[in-house]
């Protein structure tokens, strides 16, 4: 949805908690690539349908999936392989994107559900949120680009801590750890959700590209390039 300068993406299978599968992902990259396209559309927010935000991939899609091949395991990877390359381009669109992005999170935000929320430029969480990384409980590595994103949001012992022992965490270690810029009441969510990102409509749609651009080029950077790209 796009009004008054705001797009909106709901994650829209509260089924499942809005897991992740091939269909939705290619969904949500259409409309990623819509928004980018719009002038209309000044800054984006991810919402999720129903009680949480996301849950991670459709685990029940890759159980499916082994059943089918168990007689040969080699005839799974490809399922996998491109379900996590969606996950992937996501991420990259997200992250290049030239417009701010806002998650606004409630309830559970687990496995690519906290990918998603780390590409995001700014976040702000319900009190009821819930995080992990989850991965490791599946006996897999993180994706997403979350691997590269959380070690620079909250620092390398931090990371470890979250991504090998994958406890779940509330929404005030997530403020304190620096993974959200906001906690609110649950109730306040949405109106809250809606002030900031009328904020960043009013704003200067090429100063936040320029800004995005910079923060983004500054993992990569020496300071005399970093200087040169201001």
């Amino acid at each position: 949805e796009i009004a008054d300068g705001v797009a909106t993406i709901t994650l829209n299978r509260p089924q499942v908690l809005n897991a992740l599968n091939n269909a939705m992902a290619d969904a949500l990259f259409a409309a990623l690539a819509k928004v980018e396209a719009d002038a209309a559309a000044r800054v984006l927010v991810f919402r999720g349908a129903g009680d949480a935000f996301m849950a991670g991939g459709d685990i029940g899609y890759f159980k499916d999936k082994l059943t089918e091949h168990a007689a040969d395991k080699n005839g799974f990877k490809p399922y996998v392989r491109a379900m996590v390359e969606r996950a992937q381009k996501l991420s990259l669109a997200i992250r290049q994107m030239p417009k701010p992005v806002v998650a606004s999170i409630k309830g559970g935000c687990a496995g690519f559900g906290l990918s998603l929320a780390l590409a995001c430029d700014l976040a702000i969480a319900a009190d009821n949120s819930k995080f992990t990384l989850a991965y490791i409980h599946l006996a897999t590595v993180p994706d997403g680009g979350s691997s590269f994103l959380l070690p620079r949001i909250v620092g390398q012992k931090r990371a470890a801590e979250i991504a090998l022992l994958g406890d779940r965490f509330g929404a005030a270690e997530a403020e304190r750890w620096g993974l959200v810029n906001k906690v609110v009441p649950l109730a306040e969510l949405e109106a809250e959700t809606a002030k900031l990102a009328a904020r960043l409509a009013r704003g200067p749609a090429k100063a936040y590209a320029g800004t995005k651009a910079l923060l983004e080029a500054a993992n990569r950077n020496s300071l005399h390039d970093q200087l040169q790209a201001e």
